[in-house]
């Protein structure tokens, strides 16, 4: 599964904008990158009154997804899920998944754009997971870079984070009410051999699965 970095940062820092800038130079690094960005805003509209997609969503369903030659568009409510359980579940084919927000995200590495007109003090000493700090103002520290070194933070991901995964990372993901479980690679091998058995005994000709997705959804307990 592909590793997530996030850019957070006070309102107007630049998160946008430095964010943008990293993932055109991941792309020309030759990498598959996919965008997360968490906004405050409510009521955006996507689709216009008239469309089908807003004639299905008026109707009261949950969510559409409309599909053309050359998108696909999803729309549907808010469920709440973790930046992690968003990656995982839409963009498992992708390199990298860089987020924008979601500053309070649990065991997701995180990247501060900070400017010298920001008058909150630096997120990094309230939040957990910043590995890097992005600002314009003299900092302290490990990992610190310009607003205009976008190509040197793309290398820094990349060495951190896409070049030990392309010699062998997870080969096996477990989500647990959307959380990401770590499992060492006995447990993965384990997990994906038995699987993998059970797909064999389905007997399915001359397919040959490369990728196997199973969602279990478990009863509810008495208590």
């Amino acid at each position: 599964m592909p590793p997530i970095i996030t850019f957070i940062g006070w309102h107007d820092s630049g998160k946008t904008t430095l964010a943008s800038q990293v993932v055109h130079h991941l792309k020309q690094l030759g990498y598959q990158v996919a965008v997360i960005k968490s906004t405050k805003e409510t009521g955006i509209v996507f689709d216009t009154p008239g469309t089908d997609t807003h004639t299905h969503r008026s109707a009261g369903a949950d969510s559409v997804m409309l599909v053309a030659p050359d998108q696909m568009v999803i729309m549907t409510d808010n469920r709440s899920e973790s930046l992690t359980s968003l990656a995982h579940r839409h963009f498992p084919e992708v390199d990298i998944v860089i987020g924008e927000g979601f500053k309070k995200a649990k065991h997701v590495s995180k990247i501060e754009v900070f400017r010298n007109s920001d008058t909150n003090e630096l997120l990094r000493n309230s939040v957990s997971g910043v590995i890097a700090v992005a600002s314009d103002k003299a900092i302290s520290g490990d990992h610190i870079f310009r607003l205009n070194e976008s190509a040197e933070i793309a290398s820094f991901i990349e060495k951190r984070f896409l070049q030990d995964a392309a010699k062998g990372g997870d080969h096996t993901t477990l989500l647990i009410n959307g959380n990401r479980i770590p499992m060492k690679t006995f447990v993965q091998d384990a997990l994906a051999g038995t699987i993998g058995c059970f797909v064999d005994s389905l007997k399915l000709g001359s397919s040959n699965p490369k990728t196997i997705d199973i969602r279990i959804t478990l009863p509810e307990k008495n208590n």
